[in-house]
């Protein structure tokens, strides 16, 4: 993959028609768009096959957790617009569910551990006996059993996760900060660089790009960044 492609850019605008303008804006410098609940909700949706038929890739970011049955049917509709990415929760009805729906197609599915906003205080909160990083290895065996194509992790988790599922899945990560910007909600964040050299295959980055001054420039940056990780990630790999 070249660094462009492995920057996926996260749509989280308030309608169709601003994301369709910060894609234009964008221009040739950003080819992975992510939509989320945010757009999907403000009538984005649509905005998938536009996407994918001007060439681009789209990730839906939709983190489908129901009764099998709703998220079969619900991961099959996302197949049809020519997706490349669909997010579910990591439990294992909901990954056998998905991996049904989404049977012949080539929309590949990729189960969120624990979200980046979320620490071992937060968890514990929550009901769960385990942290953040037990409940994240114990996920991604359960992913790899199962022949889900990748996870959703923060990058803190990412070298880790690696140790378990090798090159077998494909890591996603969010909770990506450049430097000089503020973590917002997000409590577990690396640089894009720092999250490339540990071993991540495509970086989610939002409002660095989205409230930027210039959001071309601001992908450009980022992906020279990404371009800086895999020099590192190269020569760690020929040092070891």
């Amino acid at each position: 993959m070249s660094p462009r492609e492995r920057l996926i850019i996260a749509l989280d605008v308030g309608s169709a028609e601003e994301a369709e303008l910060l894609v234009s804006r964008i221009g040739e410098a950003g080819v992975f768009y992510k939509i989320g609940m945010e757009l999907v909700y403000a009538g984005g949706l649509p905005l998938v096959r536009r996407l994918v038929g001007e060439g681009k890739q789209v990730f839906v970011d939709l983190k489908l957790h129901d009764i099998p049955n709703t998220v079969e049917r619900a991961a099959a509709q996302i197949a049809r617009l020519g997706a490349s990415f669909l997010t579910i929760h990591a439990y294992p009805q909901t990954m056998k569910a998905a991996l049904a729906g989404t049977a012949g197609s080539k929309l590949k599915v990729l189960g969120v551990t624990v979200l980046t906003s979320m620490n071992d205080k937060d968890l514990v909160e929550a009901g769960y006996a385990s942290g953040v990083e037990t409940t994240v290895v114990h996920r991604a065996r359960q992913a790899k059993s199962r022949g889900l194509d990748g996870l959703v992790l923060s990058p803190r988790e990412v070298a880790m996760v690696r140790g378990v599922v090798g090159n077998h899945l494909i890591l996603v990560t969010p909770g990506i900060r450049p430097k000089g910007s503020g973590a917002g909600d997000q409590k577990r964040v690396m640089t894009p660089a720092e999250a490339i050299a540990a071993g991540t295959d495509h970086i989610v980055v939002g409002r660095p790009v989205t409230e930027a001054r210039d959001p071309k420039a601001a992908v450009a940056s980022i992906t020279a960044d990404i371009e800086r990780g895999l020099g590192e990630r190269k020569n760690a790999i020929a040092a070891g």
